[in-house]
Parts: C-alpha cells; sequence; structure tokens
C-alpha cells in the first residue's frame, strides 16, 4: 500500500513537466538495426520488410509526424540508391586498407562502414524533414561505432572511414568523393551560436583528400582543395589549396636513461 501512495506522490510531481516520448529510443534502435539488415541480407528483408515498415509508422505516429506512409514510399525509393553508394564506400575501405581481407570483412565487421550506412539512410530521412528519427538513428550507430556524423552532412562516393573512433562530422559540412578520413578527425564549426543555425557552419572537403588521425578542421567558410593530405593532429581554421600537404610538426628526443 505504501509503495502504492509513494508511486502516485511521485507521479503527480513529474506530472507538472513536459512529456516526451523517450521510450521510442528502443524502436528507432531496433528499426536501425533492422533497416541496415535489410539492405544487405536478402533473406531477412523477405521475412521483415513489412516489419520494418510498421515499425517506422508506429514511430511516426508517436511523434505526431503527418505523411507517414508517403514518407515510408519516398525513403524506401531510395533504399536501391544507398545501396549502391554503400557498395562503392565498401568498396573504397577493402581497397584502401591494407588490414581488410575481403569485402565480406568490411561489411560485417568494420564500425567505419556501419557509421557511413546509416548515415546514409538517416541523411535520406533528414532531407525528408524527418529531423528527430534521423538524429536518433545517427545518435544509435554513435554509440556503437564513436563515430558521430550528423544526418545532415552531405557526404560523396567512395568514403572511407579507417577505425573511426572520435570522428565527428558536423550538420553542414561538405565531403566530395574518394575522401580518407582516420579516427579522431573532427570537421566543426569555428563559433557555436544558435544565430548560425542556417549558415553553413562546417567545412567542404574536396575530392580525393586524406585527413589522418586527430586532425581538427573548423570553420563554414573553410575548404580543403581537391588531392590534399592533412597530417595528424593538425589544427586548420583556413582554406587550404589543392594539392597541399599540411603536417604538424614536433620535436621528440630520444636518449639514454641514466641508471
Amino acid at each position: 500500500m505504501r509503495n502504492i501512495e509513494y508511486m502516485t506522490i511521485i507521479s503527480n510531481h513529474l506530472n507538472q513537466f513536459q512529456t516526451y516520448n523517450i521510450c521510442l529510443k528502443d524502436p528507432v534502435e531496433t528499426f536501425t538495426k533492422a533497416l541496415f539488415y535489410m539492405l544487405f541480407d536478402e533473406e531477412y528483408r523477405t521475412h521483415n520488410c513489412q516489419f520494418v515498415k510498421d515499425t517506422f509508422l508506429r514511430i511516426t505516429a508517436k511523434l505526431k509526424l503527418e505523411d507517414g506512409e508517403e514518407t515510408w514510399a519516398q525513403f524506401e525509393s531510395q533504399f536501391a540508391t544507398i545501396r549502391e553508394k554503400l557498395d562503392m564506400d565498401a568498396i573504397a575501405i577493402e581497397k584502401n586498407d591494407p588490414a581488410a581481407k575481403s569485402l565480406t570483412e568490411v561489411y560485417l565487421a568494420y564500425p567505419g562502414f556501419h557509421a557511413i550506412a546509416i548515415y546514409r539512410l538517416s541523411h535520406a530521412l533528414f532531407k525528408l524533414k524527418y529531423f528527430v528519427i534521423s538524429r536518433m538513428m545517427s545518435e544509435h550507430v554513435h554509440g556503437l561505432t564513436g563515430v558521430d556524423i550528423h544526418p545532415g552532412a552531405t557526404i560523396g562516393d567512395s568514403f572511407f572511414i579507417d577505425h573511426g573512433t572520435g570522428i565527428v562530422i558536423g550538420e553542414t559540412a561538405v565531403i566530395k568523393n574518394n575522401v580518407k578520413i582516420y579516427q579522431g578527425v573532427t570537421l566543426g564549426g569555428l563559433q557555436i551560436k544558435k544565430s548560425l543555425s542556417e549558415t553553413k557552419r562546417h567545412p567542404t572537403i574536396e575530392d580525393h583528400v586524406t585527413i589522418y588521425a586527430n586532425a581538427t578542421v573548423l570553420g563554414g567558410d573553410i575548404v580543403i582543395g581537391a588531392n590534399s593530405i592533412i597530417g595528424a593532429n593538425v589544427w586548420i581554421t583556413q582554406s587550404v589549396p589543392e594539392n597541399s600537404l599540411v603536417t604538424y610538426k614536433t620535436e621528440i628526443k630520444i636518449s639514454t636513461r641514466k641508471k
């Protein structure tokens, strides 16, 4: 009896606050995982296609989003194109990573590829103005892989992420084709102001650029020119011409220890 009274008091105290559908985290995670499986596994797709759609429609109903059926149809129509792009991403990873023994390994075991796959799916929903679902999808895979790609970012073909942990790619970043990014890279904004929400705040990375571990590139007007290499630990707040090599030089001394 006391437990019931106690819970009633707690409930009454909390009822004064705005309610949010926090429990949607679970179905969105289920939906995200099922989408990923459905793109690549024919048997799973055959048995679960309707389940994935129904889960999507339940989520949209809870979020009070309009035109769920129509949006699903538009989203579903993009699956083949998304799969084609992901196959190019997987080939780029297998081609550029000497540790990759096969494409199968990339599809099944690479966190960078997993992050790219969910980015491409969430980006399609972001473009359809389903912002909350797309962000929840990206945050789910962020937790799994350590890769934080905002679904609003624009990423071209044959994108290669190696290792991935700690990568941050902001909402208005533009990454063109055949770009390689290593762990810890940040493509971020130089200022954090709400008034800049409709402004390009993150850099543009041109074709065939490689950005090595823990490099930071900040600013919406920053362009990293095509065919450039950005070395590890570099901090960039100005544009870089094409065909550049940017490195951070520090002196490391090695000497014999005194006994």
